[in-house]
Parts: C-alpha cells; structure tokens; sequence
C-alpha cells in the first residue's frame, strides 16, 4: 500500500468533499464503542472517531506505514486523545481481538490491500457479533480525483468479497460525489 500521509491544507481540502464525523455518526459510532480502522494511515477517520467513542472507547488502527502511524499517535496526543492504540502491519496478518470491536472500517483503501478477502475475514473475526464492518471507498468511474477506475472496486465487486470472507451487505449507498459505503456484518 502507498503511503497515505496528508498536510493539514490537503486534509481541509478534503474536507470540502468528506466529512468524517458525518460517515461515523452515519453507522450509528457511539461513545464506549471499539472501532478498528483498518488501514488507518495519519488518521482522517481515526481521530474523529476518537473524539466519538471518548474516553471510555478506543480506536485501533492498523497500518503498513509506519511513519504515518507516528504521525497519527503525535496527533492522539496533542488532543489528549488516550484511547488512540495503534499496530504496524499488513492487515492480512493482524487480528487484534476475536468478535470484540463494535466497527471494523475501511476508508478508501480495501482496493489497496494485496488480499482483500484475507482482510475481510480478518475484520469478521474481529467483530462482535453485532458489529459492523463498513467500507467507504470510491466510485468505479472516472472522476476528477483518486485512483483510475481499472484500480477501484465496483460495489458489486465489493459487495461479492464481502460474501466471499462470509459477511452479509446489510446496506449500500452513495457516500457524497466520490464514493460508495457499503456496510455489512458478521454472518451469512
């Protein structure tokens, strides 16, 4: 995987067309809850949803790019954010817990993984057997920012490797001009 770190003028940049506490607060993330976020890079997602789940919740993020995990921890603690828990890694190797997280989430980055279905099982053993494993990730069409379309997943495409690591879609819908999320849990 590319390496994902962003300036504070990309990150606002990007705001203008993703709004993290709006996709959080979308899949019901509640203060206590545990979220894993895979593939977490310097945080767009994982701080937000720190502030969220407070003090009493925790985030775990996991990352191939370590550097960014540095840059993400500095972050968590400059807020005074204490739930932050980060792992180096590739996510086809880490199960950090078995059916304890409330969230598994991907954002813009299950296209990026050498073995998404691998990464996908992972998440189902990770979550509770409520939880909830969401994917936000880019439409499959040219657009004027983000990978090449022969690079995205289509939600259909998707939406079979989430069968296939035996997860049941519950939802599928558009996620503002860029993406989809597509939102599934444990099960078949």
């Amino acid at each position: 995987m590319h390496s994902r770190r962003h300036s504070r003028e990309d990150e606002a940049a990007r705001r203008l067309w993703q709004h993290p506490e709006s996709i959080l607060e979308g899949i019901g993330l509640a203060p206590g809850g545990t979220f894993i976020d895979v593939g977490c890079g310097d945080g767009f997602f994982a701080l937000p949803a720190a502030r969220m789940v407070g003090p009493h919740g925790r985030v775990c993020g996991i990352d191939i790019d370590a550097e960014a995990l540095v840059l993400l921890q500095e972050k968590a603690f400059s807020e005074g954010l204490g739930n932050v828990v980060l792992h180096q890694g590739m996510a086809e190797e880490i199960v950090l817990c078995e059916g304890c997280a409330d969230v598994i989430f991907f954002g813009i980055d299950l296209h990026d993984f050498a073995d998404p279905i691998r990464v996908l099982a992972n998440a189902k053993r990770m979550a509770s057997p409520a939880g909830l494993i969401v994917d936000v990730d880019w439409k499959k069409e040219p657009l004027p920012i983000g990978p090449p379309p022969a690079k995205k997943f289509s939600t259909e495409h998707a939406a079979s490797l989430m069968a296939e690591a035996g997860l049941r879609v519950t939802a599928i819908a558009e996620s503002g001009p860029y993406h989809y999320i597509i939102t599934a849990m444990p099960g078949p």
